[in-house]
């Protein structure tokens, strides 16, 4: 099967995970794309392909070398973010781009002045949106490029590989993909997420990142007779919002610059609530940003004589570049199969996280190689066609590297 019909036949299932949900996964129509992925990986021979009970898929592309070389696992997300529609999807396929502007929907477009990154893809085949919902290629383009591969070897017995390990999880656009990935099971000596942007990206090192919960609890009196008594917790809602350091948001930051965002604020004059995510690669700059809301709680609490502020912290992933850094081999490894098939690597640091975070954290080292997706999670989106089939080509250079220490591919 042709790589864009695969990924346009995943795009068709809407799996938008909910961030509000206390189920796993998240949403129950994640399981349709990972029931249809288990079918699909049996008919490709994997062993033991299954969906676990929290809707996570596992399978076993099985070893014809007498298990040499290590055990590389390959992980890729089903779900799209909440923060655009994934339904009824209707993709467009733009054939060999020549560098003008995509017409969307309506008045809206793709143009290469607002968007810079379409002057990298000229000449490529590309899939965009229809400008009323998000794409998927985050992270359907990374599914699509695995089994792609899978096929592959399927198709060619000849090429010589150990067991390779298959994974696709729910929820990682809620911050849930591994809550229920079971590392024992899975069996990889160490494993990549496929997930991201240009083909040529390398991420080893992430945030680090917290949530934060402001709650503030007012006092409701009726207006007519309020004047020294009311305290509105709206108003005050953003008061609190004012005095965080107005550069560090995201809108003003980037590379390695850390950030707090507001996600959700919503509240009445008696209650008030906003919800942050706040990031930084380096901790300790992560720990002076959670600082600031505390000292804002404290000193709002003493201006108002009493505790109206009460700030929530949860720890929602670690930087993985420390633990990265205890096997190297594995970064060079993509590195060198890069160079081999004529990508220049770009060693990027991942604003934002991955799978991959967590599970470095918990014992299997994962950084992350793109797909050639871009402008991921809003009507913008679009993926490269042509850099996914040259994802293929990357993971069967890395598989090939590894058993037989870069011998010519037979393709």
């Amino acid at each position: 099967m042709k790589i864009e019909n695969r990924f346009l036949k995943y795009v068709s299932f809407d799996t938008q995970s909910d961030e509000y949900s206390t189920t796993s996964p998240s949403s129950s129509k994640q399981k349709e794309l990972a029931s249809f992925l288990v079918e699909e990986m049996k008919i490709l021979g994997m062993n033991n392909a299954h969906m676990d009970e929290y809707g996570v898929v596992y399978g076993t592309i099985p070893s014809n070398n007498h298990h040499q070389g290590d055990v590389i696992g390959l992980i890729a997300h089903m779900d799209t973010s909440p923060d655009a529609s994934g339904k009824n999807i209707q993709p467009q396929i733009i054939r060999n781009y020549d560098g003008s502007k995509i017409f969307l929907h309506d008045d809206m477009c793709l143009d290469p002045e607002e968007f810079t990154c379409l002057n990298d893809v000229i000449g490529h085949d590309l899939i965009t949106t229809d400008g009323t919902t998000l794409l998927g290629a985050d992270d359907k383009a990374g599914i699509a490029i695995i089994m792609s591969m899978a096929e592959y070897l399927y198709k060619h017995p000849e090429f010589k590989h150990n067991d390779i390990q298959i994974a696709f999880t729910p929820d990682e656009e809620v911050g849930r993909g591994t809550e229920n990935f079971d590392i024992e099971k899975f069996n990889a000596d160490y494993a990549y997420t496929v997930d991201g942007g240009p083909i040529g990206e390398l991420s080893f090192e992430n945030f680090n990142a917290y949530q934060v919960i402001v709650h503030i609890l007012g006092k409701s009196i009726h207006p007519g007779t309020a004047k020294n008594k009311m305290l509105n917790a709206g108003d005050i809602a953003m008061k609190f919002h004012s005095m965080l350091p107005a550069h560090q948001t995201p809108e003003h930051t980037e590379n390695y610059e850390g950030f707090h965002h507001l996600t959700h604020i919503n509240g009445t004059c008696e209650k008030a609530k906003l919800e942050y995510i706040v990031r930084d690669h380096d901790f300790s700059a992560l720990k002076k940003q959670l600082n600031n809301f505390k000292r804002i709680q404290a000193y709002m609490n003493s201006h108002y004589g009493e505790e109206i502020v009460e700030v929530d912290m949860k720890e929602q992933y670690l930087n993985m570049k420390d633990m990265i850094a205890e096997k190297p081999e594995i970064i060079t490894q993509v590195e060198q199969a890069m160079k081999d098939i004529g990508i220049e690597p770009l060693i990027t640091p991942i604003r934002g996280g991955t799978d991959g975070a967590r599970l470095s954290y918990q014992g299997l080292l994962c950084p992350n190689i793109g797909t050639g997706g871009y402008n991921f999670h809003g009507p913008y989106e679009f993926v490269s066609i042509t850099m996914m089939k040259k994802g293929v080509e990357l993971l069967l250079r890395m598989i090939r590297n590894n058993v037989f220490n870069k011998e010519d591919m037979p393709f």
